[in-house]
Order: structure tokens, then C-alpha cells, then sequence
């Protein structure tokens, strides 16, 4: 299956106006955590075929690189294209200097301050004035998330933020948020392998009119080749360490990728390509963001948009994937609080 610009439509992200590609395109492999990071000029060719493909909807954060993956977004962006794009990216995380504790040398930061600061930031290595969808990428869970929101509520009036966004925050937390400010869209990890946001968070998200971005929907790449991938992951790849990919997981893990490449060796689609296609099945209020570094697995992806899936389809391959058919977490346990996370009450608030 070959991509083309015809396949991927627009859509509309949430109820407040947002209109993006009905695939976006996640940006941190490029330059962090998936393993060296790769030469400039190869991804911003990436990303400006992307561009020309009609994949517009661009995701990026500060802690990816720390910093570098919105530098190179900035390069890619020069010379008219910013206006061709709609821009993601978030705050909320970052690294803490001199903690190398494995896992624990990265915290969660909230505050007004702090959010601003941040979004200044970004606004100069990404060499924009405003950002389109600015997400808190984890959820502080000392901070009262309406302080949180009350701040990004500010950089909007100030015409710095276009729309707001939460990634990993908890049903609770998602109608918080929008109380102070509604919420355009909320970040999940969505996949035939990830999901318990199903039970509270997709239909709160619903109720209230957010956009769905769902990452990670090839299962971090595990759909792409299985246990096969595993093995082959590069030195200094961070998904080396999640509990999925461990060895004793893997084992039982690789049974889910054996059913789907059967189903698409029927359907004659690769297995990322079901995969992709379930999540797009899932809703036209949901756009899932893939990751790649190379121009030939990205025309893949969008080739997932022409995959029809019936309902007897969908049924099947959801049988496949209960609850129960995945050994493991999505992430260690030293990062707990970053999944789905509530906030405090804010009358318990010093702010």
C-alpha cells in the first residue's frame, strides 16, 4: 500500500474550533528516548514530506532531547511553512540535574510560574509567536490542576496559546480542567495493546466534547514486527525498560501480534497498518499520532487511513485484545503518577 496526499482528511479536535489532519505525527523519536538521535536533515525532509502528504498535525514536546526535538521542529518550520501546520506541543515535565536515579531523574512541574516560563521557552526554540494545542504533558499532582489551567487560561487570552490541552490526566481531573478553561483535546496511549482508557476517560472526553490524540497506537512499534522488534531495539532505546517488552512478557505478548498479522495477511494490509486502522475505527473524534523516522514506514502509516475494517473485523480483532491479552504495564512502577493522575483539591491549595 503506497500514501498519498488524497488519503488523510481533516477533522475536527474537540468542540472549540481546532481543525487538524485526520493523522498527526510524533515527533520524539526523532531526537530522544528511541535511541540516537537522528540527522537534522533527514527528519526535517520527514517532516516536510509529511507536510506535503497532508499530515499537518505536529507533535512535539520540551522534554523530548530535553529541547532539541522543538529546535528541529523550528529548522523544519522556516520559510512559510508554520502556516501550513498545526502545532502540539507541552510543559510539565523535565529532567532534574544531578538525580540519575534510573526512572527518577525527571519530575512533574505545575505551577503558574513555572507554566510560563515554560511556554516562553518553547515559543523561541520553536520560533513561533503562539502555540496551536499546548499540552500539560503530565499531570503535577501537587498542584490543583485548575491553578494549572488557570495560568494556560492566561496565556490564551494573551494570544499565546491557540487551544489547551491534557495528556495522562485522570476522568476527575479532565473535568476539572475544563471547568476553569474547556479542554481542546486530551493526550492518551490508545492501541489494540493499551486500553483502559475505555472505562472513564474516552467517554468523559466524549461527554465534554474533547478531541482524542491517542499516541503510541502501533504499541511503541511492537505492532510493526512483534518480538522480533524487541530484539532489535538499539542501544540506549528507552522502551527497553518498560515491562511489556521484558523478556518474560514478551513471550506471551508476541501471541497478540501473531492473531493481528494473521487478520492482515487475509485483509492484505501489513499488521502496523490493522493496527493504525482499529484506532481510526475507534471514532471520527479521534486522531492518532504515529512516530516514525523514516519516509518509507511513514507512507505506510498514512496508508492505514484506506484500511476498512467491518464490524465482524473489529470484533475480532478486540477479542484478541482483552484486558487480559497483555502481560505487563505501560510503564514501570517508578512512574505511577504519571498515568491518568488526579490533583489535589484546590481549597487544599497554597497558590
Amino acid at each position: 500500500m503506497a500514501g498519498g496526499a488524497g488519503i488523510v482528511k481533516r477533522m475536527k479536535l474537540g468542540s472549540q474550533g481546532l481543525e487538524v489532519s485526520a493523522q498527526g505525527l510524533g515527533c520524539m523519536g526523532m531526537s530522544a528516548f528511541y535511541g540516537a538521535p537522528k540527522p537534522d536533515q533527514d527528519m526535517i525532509s520527514l517532516i516536510h514530506h509529511a507536510i506535503n502528504s497532508g499530515v499537518t498535525f505536529l507533535d512535539t514536546s520540551d522534554i523530548y532531547g530535553p529541547f532539541t526535538n522543538e529546535i528541529l521542529l523550528g529548522k523544519a518550520l522556516k520559510g512559510g511553512v508554520r502556516d501550513k501546520v498545526e502545532l502540539a506541543t507541552k510543559f510539565g515535565l523535565r529532567f532534574v540535574e544531578n538525580k540519575m536515579e534510573v526512572g527518577k531523574n525527571m519530575e512533574v512541574q505545575g505551577d503558574p510560574a513555572y507554566v510560563r516560563a515554560a511556554l516562553e521557552s518553547s515559543l523561541k526554540r520553536l520560533g513561533v509567536d503562539s502555540i496551536d494545542l499546548y499540552y500539560q504533558h503530565r499531570i503535577d499532582t501537587s498542584v490543583p490542576v485548575e491553578v494549572t489551567v488557570g495560568e494556560l487560561k492566561k496565556l490564551v487570552e494573551e494570544g499565546k496559546v491557540k487551544y489547551i490541552g491534557l495528556s495522562e490526566a485522570s476522568a476527575s481531573t479532565i473535568r476539572r480542567a475544563h471547568a476553569v478553561h474547556p479542554i481542546t483535546a486530551v493526550q492518551l496511549e490508545w492501541s489494540l495493546w493499551s486500553r483502559d482508557v475505555e472505562q472513564e476517560i474516552i467517554p468523559t472526553c466524549r461527554e465534554l466534547g474533547i478531541g482524542i490524540v491517542a499516541y503510541s497506537p502501533l504499541g511503541r512499534g511492537f505492532f510493526a514486527s512483534g518480538a522480533k522488534f524487541v530484539e532489535n531495539l538499539a542501544h540506549g532505546d528507552s522502551r527497553k525498560n518498560l515491562p511489556r517488552f521484558q523478556p518474560e512478557n514478551v513471550e506471551h505478548n508476541k501471541t497478540l501480534f501473531e492473531r493481528v498479522s494473521d487478520l492482515a495477511a487475509r485483509k492484505g494490509c501489513t499488521p502496523s497498518q490493522l493496527a493504525l486502522a482499529w484506532v481510526h475505527h475507534q471514532g471520527n473524534d479521534v486522531c492518532p499520532i504515529p512516530g516514525t523516522t523514516k519516509i518509507a514506514n511513514f507512507d505506510q502509516n498514512i496508508a492505514a487511513l484506506s484500511v476498512k475494517l467491518t464490524p465482524e473485523e473489529l470484533a475480532e480483532l478486540e477479542s484478541y485484545a482483552s484486558v487480559d491479552a497483555v502481560k505487563g504495564e505501560r510503564y514501570p512502577n517508578y512512574y505511577s503518577t504519571w498515568s491518568n493522575s488526579e490533583t489535589p483539591p484546590l481549597s487544599s491549595s497554597n497558590f
